[in-house]
């Protein structure tokens, strides 16, 4: 059980090693700064979008929610754990829940953005 626990919550899966031969560490590390880096953008756009409508205060919960998932992701570069992927999850299953909810109630004629 403790092992299962272990497993679950708190277990190193992967750590950045510069010095590793074959490659995936650095482009593992790479892609993760980079998507966090478009995580972030996507934080700007809510955040603009919101100060040029100004038609809900929720949407600076969501520009908190990219950015939050986008600063997962720069710890990601550098280690990849449980307890980071269920953070990553709980962060995911919001957005999409606050996505839903901005879009559904405050922009009805938006496709995308």
């Amino acid at each position: 059980m403790a092992n299962l626990c272990e497993i679950v919550f708190v277990r190193i899966w992967w750590t950045y090693d510069a010095e590793e031969p074959f490659g995936f560490s650095a482009c593992y590390h790479w892609f993760n700064i980079l998507e966090g880096l478009v995580w972030m953008i996507f934080s700007a756009l809510v955040l603009l979008r919101f100060l040029r409508h100004r038609r809900s205060r929720i949407e600076l919960c969501y520009c908190a929610l990219f950015a939050a998932f986008g600063a997962s992701d720069l710890v990601e570069a550098w280690q990849q754990s449980s307890w980071l992927i269920w953070l990553k999850l709980i962060n995911l299953c919001c957005l999409v829940w606050t996505r839903e909810r901005v879009m559904r109630c405050h922009y009805l004629e938006a496709r995308v953005y």
